[in-house]
């Protein structure tokens, strides 16, 4: 289907456009609110500023596309294909993107607060400073992820796969990590408070600078974690294994017990 056509049966009511071909067409701050492009082929398409406010775009091919800047609040997208998509600054507030295919994606403040993202792939993605508050990215796959400088108040990240990613100065409170695995990771600079990481692992990873004041470590793996200059002021790391290291750079404000790895 060509851009034209799309459009003049949009003006005329239609909505319903399950499983087009719109390969490679230019849609550049086109407005289709409330449409059904479930399962379509939107590979490489330009819909760059537009509007998809609660459309359907279940199952459909969003690979190489351009979404910078278009706004897709409360829209339907999951297990859609958006590898190597463009993100960037992309209004999806409250979208579902349960199980959506997003390795390899770009994005500079893409907005994905209260979004649905559990089970999505993230492998690899690039998504610096993305607003993910109150996200649900419950067994998310993220490993090698970007995620510099990202907001996530209130996510839920429980079981997720974030190892080799980078977290570095991005800002968790009250966050849900508890059985993550944060292993290889970058988190140096981060703000985790009120956060939960019960049995995360976090073996090797750089906390350097890392704010972690009243955190649930209880039982996680810092084997080999680097925790110079980190502040872990009310946390609690009952049954934690924690390497210790002969400096005194972190301030370490807690009475319980963990196991020592020299």
């Amino acid at each position: 289907m060509k851009k034209g056509t799309l459009l003049r049966l949009y003006e005329q009511g239609e909505r319903e456009f399950t499983q087009i071909n719109l390969q490679g067409e230019d849609l550049y701050h086109v407005t289709l609110i409330e449409v059904n492009l479930e399962k379509s082929n939107l590979m490489g398409v330009n819909l760059s500023r537009a509007f998809l406010t609660k459309s359907n775009l279940s199952q459909a091919s969003l690979n190489w596309a351009d979404l910078s800047y278009a706004k897709i609040n409360g829209a339907l997208l999951r297990e859609c294909d958006l590898t190597k998509a463009n993100l960037t600054g992309a209004f999806m507030v409250k979208s579902n993107l349960s199980q959506a295919k997003m390795s390899g994606s770009i994005g500079l403040l893409t907005n994905l607060s209260s979004a649905n993202l559990e089970q999505a792939n993230l492998i690899g993605a690039h998504l610096q400073k993305v607003n993910l508050r109150s996200a649900n990215l419950k067994s998310v796959c993220a490993s090698w992820a970007n995620l510099a400088e990202a907001r996530m108040t209130g996510a839920n990240l429980a079981l997720a796969k974030l190892n080799q990613a980078n977290l570095s100065q991005a800002l968790l409170r009250d966050v849900d990590l508890s059985g993550a695995d944060l292993s290889g990771s970058n988190l140096s600079g981060i703000k985790l408070i009120n956060s939960n990481l019960e049995s995360a692992n976090l073996e090797g990873a750089n906390l350097t600078g890392a704010t972690l004041k009243n955190v649930n470590l209880r039982k996680a793996n810092l084997t080999g974690a680097n925790l110079a200059f980190a502040n872990l002021e009310g946390t609690d790391i009952t049954d934690a294994v924690v390497t210790v290291y002969s400096s005194h750079s972190s301030r370490l404000d807690v009475s319980t017990r963990f196991t020592l790895v020299y």
